[in-house]
């Protein structure tokens, strides 16, 4: 039973994360704007969060400068791309909307090669970008008058979501300079960033256009699982994976995503399934998988021969205590790096 646990907690991560833009499209349709939902959305998130590093006994980061990085890194991984999600899913469905949010690891790799931070240009990764960025033209289908009823076609929504994938994949590599090295526990290190993304969101809403004249139950619902279970609780199931299954294991969850919103969008929404999304689905996560393979250095012998040791010297061997190699707790850039947090951004 213990060897399934990692199993099940892959699975509710990826429904919980697959289904946040349904739980956006909900609060869309009852009542909610998108900017009221990315403040409910953050502000929920952080309550989760600071109660889990509560329980962890992990306190928040203290210092101006931190707290500078932080808020730029709130507004480049919450604040925008929370906004740009539920702007793109008014005209875009939620399945689609998933296929878009997976291109982020295709962001990465190619601000890693304009930047020149990205080293590793093989053949197989060049591939999986073109390929991946292929499926996104797939779906755009600039040379179709009539797109499908799906919400694709060069419009302003998918260019929203595309934009929230790349916003996500700037922050993956901000993030991973600035934030680094800090003593602050992850958890508590999250926490304070989705209260400051909750904090740059509120202050943009009198700002905002809408109201909550239309707002009921429904909306208010939906807007909470969202915040707390597909925000906050995913993040802290996405920690306990990568520590019992590694990043590889973890990033295994942003391949299903498209697949979950999908599936959701069809069943709940009523949404078309048309060969375009299909075709996304399965041209875009094939793309980024092998956008993410590393080229690994040819392994050696397994038992290489010890260089000879002429027999008239004695080569006298000292007796060492081996050191003990101390334990890592993982660190932010285990967790919210492209490769192990492809999607624990979340949509």
């Amino acid at each position: 039973m213990r060897d399934r646990c990692p199993v099940v907690r892959m699975a509710v991560l990826a429904l919980l994360w697959g289904s946040g833009f349904l739980w956006t499209k909900l609060a869309l349709r009852h009542g909610l704007s998108p900017l009221q939902i990315t403040v409910l959305r953050s502000a929920l998130g952080a309550a989760v969060l600071l109660v889990l590093a509560r329980s962890a006994r992990q306190r928040l980061p203290r210092g101006a400068a931190i707290w500078r990085h932080l808020v730029v890194a709130a507004f480049l991984c919450n604040t925008l791309p929370f906004f740009l999600a539920a702007q793109g899913v008014q005209t875009v469905g939620s399945g689609l909307a998933g296929v878009l949010n997976a291109t982020t690891p295709l962001w990465s790799l190619l601000i890693g090669l304009a930047t020149g931070t990205e080293r590793r240009r093989n053949p197989l990764r060049l591939g999986g970008l073109l390929l991946g960025f292929a499926g996104v033209l797939l779906i755009f289908s600039p040379w179709q008058e009539n797109p499908a009823g799906d919400g694709g076609g060069f419009g302003w929504g998918v260019l929203a979501l595309l934009g929230a994938a790349a916003g996500y994949a700037v922050a993956f590599t901000y993030m991973g300079r600035v934030l680094t090295g800090t003593g602050t526990g992850p958890l508590a290190l999250s926490a304070a960033q989705l209260s400051a993304a909750a904090g740059l969101s509120t202050l943009a809403l009198p700002a905002a256009e809408g109201t909550t004249a239309g707002l009921n139950v429904r909306a208010l619902v939906a807007v909470a699982v969202l915040g707390v279970f597909c925000t906050g609780l995913t993040f802290h199931l996405n920690y306990r994976l990568i520590a019992v299954e590694g990043a590889t294991g973890a990033a295994t969850v942003g391949y299903l995503l498209p697949v979950v919103s999908t599936a959701l969008g069809a069943l709940f929404l009523d949404e078309a399934l048309s060969v375009r999304t299909v075709a996304g689905m399965i041209v875009v996560p094939a793309g980024v998988f092998l956008a993410r393979q590393h080229r690994e250095r040819p392994a050696g012998p397994a038992n290489p021969a010890p260089a000879p040791v002429p027999p008239t010297v004695t080569v006298p061997t000292a007796v060492t205590t081996p050191t003990p190699t101390p334990t890592r707790t993982p660190t932010l850039t285990s967790i919210l790096t492209p490769t192990a947090r492809d999607r624990t951004n979340g949509p």
